[in-house]
Parts: C-alpha cells; sequence; structure tokens
C-alpha cells in the first residue's frame, strides 16, 4: 500500500505490518517497565531513558528515507534471527534475566525492521540501531570484573592526593578510613556508569551535531574513558572531604547524589569542550593545507 503527495511528491510505504508492530509492543512494554523498576531507577542505568526516547526519534527521523529506499530483506534471514531473540526473551522473561531478556527484544525488534526495510537500509542507518543497544545492560559478573580494578585504582589515587595535602586518610582495599569513619568506594564511584552514560550522549550529540567520521567519533569515546576516572576520582575526594568537615550524615546525603550529577555533567561538558576545540583546529589544518 502506498501514498504520495499532492504536488505529486516521493511516494513512501505505509507500513502494513501493524499486528507485528503490535507483538512488539506487547513485548516491549513488560521489558520496559522492568528497565524502570530494576535498572533505570539506579545510577548505572540513569541514561536509559535518555537513549531510549533520543534512539527512537533518531529511527522516526530516518523513517520517510529508509521507507524510499526499503527491500523486504529475505525471509530466512529474518526467521533466524528471530529464532534466536524469540529464545533469549523467553528465557530472560521466565528467569529474571534483565540483559538477556533486553538483548532478545532488541533482537526481535531488528529482526521486524529486516524484514521491513532489509539489509541495505538496515547497513545505511546503523547509528540509531547501534545506539539503542546501549538499552542492553551489561550482566552483573561483567560489570563486577570491569569495576573492581577501577574501584582500587581509584581509592588508591584519591588517597594519595588527599594524603599529598595533609588530609588523614588510610585505605584498605576500597575502603577508606578518615576519622571514625570507613567509606567503600562502591561500583557508582569507579568510572564505569559514568562513562556508560558519557559514550551513549557523547556518540548522540556527535552524530546529530558533527556527522562525523567514524574515526573522529573513536577518538572522543576512547577520550571518555579517562574523563570518567578523573570525574569520579574527584566525586571520591569531595566525598571525603565533607566526611572529614562535616561528618558522615552530610556526605552521605543529598550532597552524595547532588555531586554525582554536578560531575557528570561537568565530565560531558568538557567531553563537548574537547570536540569543539579538536574541530576548530581540524578546520585551521585544512586551511593550512
Amino acid at each position: 500500500m502506498t501514498a504520495s503527495t499532492a504536488q505529486g511528491g516521493p511516494s513512501f510505504k505505509v507500513p502494513a505490518s501493524w499486528p507485528l508492530l503490535l507483538a512488539l509492543a506487547a513485548l516491549a512494554v513488560p521489558t520496559v517497565i522492568t528497565l524502570g523498576e530494576q535498572v533505570w531507577s539506579k545510577e548505572a542505568g540513569a541514561h536509559g531513558p535518555i537513549v531510549l526516547v533520543t534512539g527512537l526519534w533518531l529511527l522516526w527521523r530516518k523513517l520517510p528515507e529508509m521507507r524510499e529506499a526499503a527491500k523486504p530483506g529475505a525471509w530466512w534471514l529474518t526467521a533466524l534471527m528471530l529464532a534466536v531473540a524469540l529464545p533469549l526473551y523467553v528465557f530472560g522473561r521466565a528467569y529474571d534475566f534483565i540483559s538477556l531478556e533486553v538483548a532478545g527484544l532488541y533482537g526481535v525488534g531488528v529482526a521486524m525492521m529486516h524484514a521491513q526495510f532489509g539489509v541495505q537500509v538496515l547497513l545505511k542507518n546503523w547509528f540509531p540501531l547501534f545506539y539503542l543497544a546501549f538499552l542492553i545492560p551489561p550482566p552483573g559478573w561483567l560489570m563486577d570484573g570491569i569495576t573492581a580494578p577501577l574501584k582500587l585504582f581509584v581509592s588508591y589515587v584519591t588517597t594519595a592526593g588527599l594524603q599529598l595535602v595533609g588530609i588523614p586518610v588510610y585505605r584498605e582495599g576500597v575502603t577508606l578510613m578518615i576519622g571514625p569513619y570507613q567509606l567503600l568506594v562502591e561500583d557508582a564511584c569507579s568510572g564505569m556508569n559514568s562513562m556508560t552514560g558519557l559514550v551513549a550522549i557523547s556518540l548522540f550529540y556527535i552524530y546529530l551535531l558533527r556527522n562525523a567520521s567514524w574515526r573522529y567519533s573513536l577518538f572522543l569515546v576512547f577520550l571518555v574513558i579517562p574523563i570518567a576516572v578523573i570525574a569520579n576520582i574527584i566525586r571520591v575526594a569531595t566525598l571525603v572531604l565533607l566526611t572529614h568537615f562535616f561528618g558522615d550524615a552530610v556526605a552521605q546525603g543529598f550532597l552524595h547524589m547532588a555531586a554525582g550529577l554536578l560531575l557528570f555533567t561537568s565530565a560531558l561538558l568538557l567531553v563537548f569542550l574537547v570536540d569543539n576545540l579538536m574541530s576548530y583546529v581540524l578546520r585551521r589544518w585544512g586551511k593550512a593545507a
């Protein structure tokens, strides 16, 4: 079924697979509710709603172009993708493995888009699909393996830095001791949580405003890693100083969350600043060449 503008403009296909869209929505709604309860309500997944809304918006703005170039994908490839994705979704949903559940739902969505638009269109519009993959929560064992050395590093640098300026703080593993208080450097303070959100939002910014090459995008993504770790070192040091001068009640109250939000915003602004500086330098080099 097709439609065209009154002025004879380019025609576009009206989706005829609304039953499949309803089926996808039936799978997605309970998963989104679970994400809101288990993941997005925590600091590690706070970027999830932003990624969902902006990712769907990116797809929506690409729809006219995708419909124009649509060539339905091979049925056997769609069937193969569904044969992998649906069991993942069912298993994850049944046994409360949110990572598998979301990965399965993501696979079902990609399979349906493949059936509607074909491989070439998906490859051409790869970024929104890649960006939406940030909705898949990494499994706990993976996060534990990554955050453990980061927590040790953040603890060591924070302790060494504060001792240099005369603050009586000591460390045992990832526990910082100052006066009568013991502060545990948790996963949220390791830098990994900030890293995931910073990478996702930075990629969205680069794609939307810069339309940059993948090499430049990769450069900024790698730049996010040290920025996130440094921001969290400053965060932990700030909380230690608050505990030292004002007590544990002040440091663990509203200021604990406020420090995290402030440093995340500062790190994001620093990424934007570096991007603008690099863009300026590259333009000057281009003119010189």
